[in-house]
């Protein structure tokens, strides 16, 4: 007979050599065996409580923040700074220049310091952007946007990957992204009811843009100083019964192998020499240059009101699409068919606009290539982090990757240039070759990393019965996702 502590409200009739069977009972024990029975569903909640919505405030403001100068450019930011030419093309296209600006080499722990930080810092700035006078100060404040936004988004991919295994990461991805796809929404929304401060202290609606969303901005990184947590081995909201349970948790898909507490100049060049880096750049390629491209140019040739409404649909449909892929992603243990999924939907929106439709079929290419840009970045972001084992390692591929994927911005913002007005031939073209160059990096990636897990299935069947030393079993864990036993996601 066995009695079973209830933990979490719950009563599970769980056996003795339960696998989270936390506090067993001594053998000398003639009386009732307890159990203390985690509530597995409880503690992941506890978790995503504390952790996911401050990121998600903080990158719904990073992506704001980046983007919010296409609704200042529509509250007559052109027109006051007398900018001429590709003069706002180079605008957008400065921020990206600075995306090297990550902090591969950053201490997992200080990530609780580094993104409050750096969220107060491009905050500032943006409020800063606000007084700009003329074109050359707007390039400046672009500049320093960019590097002190660039370490943000590898920044948080990071921080996640440290606390959730495999098959749970992309929807923890998605939950924060997702701000991303709303911020589109809401920067509409929100620079239109600035646009009725035009005039107001002698400031024109675009300052009051960035003004305002910059000083929100700032709010928002110092609450996050006071409630962002450590990783899981230290954190205090957590019991060290639910903290033994999320790292046995990260172990079951092999994620903490190589996972070394001190960094070495070997975790550099094992990440700057991995091939999957390069593939995820090439991918990337094909969500983030649509994207930006999508963020800053506005198709419509409404007025700037009825344009900034207009944008709002497409971003609440992208949205939904995020978590729906990285629910089935997540749930079907796969991840390269959702990505191949979300740039064929993108291929499509982008295939209409280059063509003479009517408006209104035009205007249903955008929700396409909202969706199908936005709804992708997370699987690829989780792909990749359970791809590449180590805790050094992953932070510097991530930071390599993002690093050099975020040109895509570059190239997406600058493409769409004013003498292509109204078809943007030009524009359109590059975007598809650049879905279509994700989508062949995709396949490639994908059907690599099956044949190295098919060699590596035969070596450790041919291992069978076979009696590995200690060093053999270290110089593994060393290897983190070379090792024979770590298998690729697919």
């Amino acid at each position: 007979m066995v009695d079973v502590e209830v933990k979490n409200g719950l009563e599970l009739d769980t056996p003795p050599d339960s696998t989270h069977n936390l506090c067993p009972s001594s053998p000398d024990s003639s009386k009732a065996e307890k159990v203390l029975v985690l509530d597995e569903k409880a503690v992941w909640s506890k978790v995503d409580r504390r952790l996911l919505p401050i990121l998600a405030v903080m990158y719904l403001f990073s992506f704001m923040d980046r983007a919010n100068i296409g609704n200042a450019r529509l509250q007559g930011l052109e027109t006051q700074l007398k900018m001429t030419g590709n003069q706002y093309n180079m605008a957008l296209t400065l921020f990206f220049i600075d995306t090297w600006c990550e902090p591969e080499l950053t201490k997992p722990s200080w990530m609780i310091r580094w993104l409050p930080f750096i969220t107060v810092l491009w905050g500032l700035i943006v409020v800063a952007t606000g007084f700009v006078r003329n074109f050359h100060e707007l390039l400046v404040a672009r500049i320093f946007l960019g590097v002190a936004e660039a370490g943000f988004y590898p920044g948080v991919v990071y921080y996640l990957s440290m606390w959730y295994p495999r098959y749970m990461y992309q929807m923890r991805v998605a939950y924060f992204f997702g701000a991303a796809s709303m911020a589109g929404a809401f920067s509409g929304l929100l620079a239109y009811g600035i646009g009725y401060m035009d005039g107001l202290r002698g400031l024109q609606g675009w300052s009051w843009i960035f003004i305002i969303e910059g000083a929100a901005t700032v709010l928002a990184g110092i609450v996050a100083g006071i409630v962002m947590v450590d990783f899981p081995s230290t954190s205090k909201f957590l019991t060290p019964e639910e903290k033994q349970f999320i790292l046995d948790e990260q172990r079951k898909f092999q994620s903490s192998l190589g996972e070394e507490e001190h960094f070495e100049p070997r975790h550099f060049w094992e990440a700057v020499t991995d091939w999957q880096v390069y593939c995820f750049v090439l991918i990337s390629l094909g969500f983030v240059t649509p994207l930006y491209g999508i963020t800053f140019f506005s198709p419509f040739g409404y007025s700037p009101a009825i344009t900034q409404l207009l944008s709002i649909p497409p971003y609440v449909l992208a949205t939904i699409a995020i978590y729906l892929f990285a629910y089935l992603s997540d749930k079907l243990h796969l991840r390269a068919p959702f990505l191949l999924a979300s740039l064929a939907i993108s291929f499509v929106g982008y295939a209409i606009n280059v063509t003479n439709a009517p408006t209104g079929v035009k205007y249903f290419g955008i929700f396409l290539c909202v969706t199908g840009s936005y709804a992708g970045i997370p699987g690829l972001s989780a792909w990749q982090g359970n791809n590449t084992s180590g805790q050094y390692k992953r932070g510097i591929a991530l930071g390599l990757h993002i690093g050099m994927a975020n040109f895509g911005g570059a190239i997406g913002s600058s493409i769409f240039r004013k003498r292509d007005s109204p078809h943007f031939t030009l524009g359109f073209g590059l975007e598809l070759m650049f879905i279509l160059l994700g989508m062949i990096a995709i396949v490639i990636t994908a059907l690599t990393y099956k044949r190295i897990n098919s060699r590596r299935d035969e070596i450790q069947r041919g291992e069978v019965g076979v009696h590995l030393g200690e060093d053999v079993l270290a110089e593994r864990r060393k290897m983190g996702d070379r090792a024979v036993d770590f298998r690729y996601a697919l």
